[in-house]
């Protein structure tokens, strides 16, 4: 049973970090401010939780 959690932690965090990949090259190249907030305001819950600080 907790290698069976270990692995669905691992995943979940995998597919996070995955995610906040994928946001943080579209904020990369975006050029407008506007969705540069929205990319950043989006990215900090999956900033936090691939930290694992909430």
């Amino acid at each position: 049973m907790i290698t069976l959690q270990t692995v669905i932690t691992f995943a979940y965090y995998l597919l996070t970090a995955g995610a906040a990949a994928l946001l943080i090259g579209n904020f990369v190249r975006t050029k407008q401010w506007d969705r540069e907030l929205l990319y950043l305001i989006v990215l900090v819950p999956f900033l936090l939780r691939v930290l694992r600080l909430k």
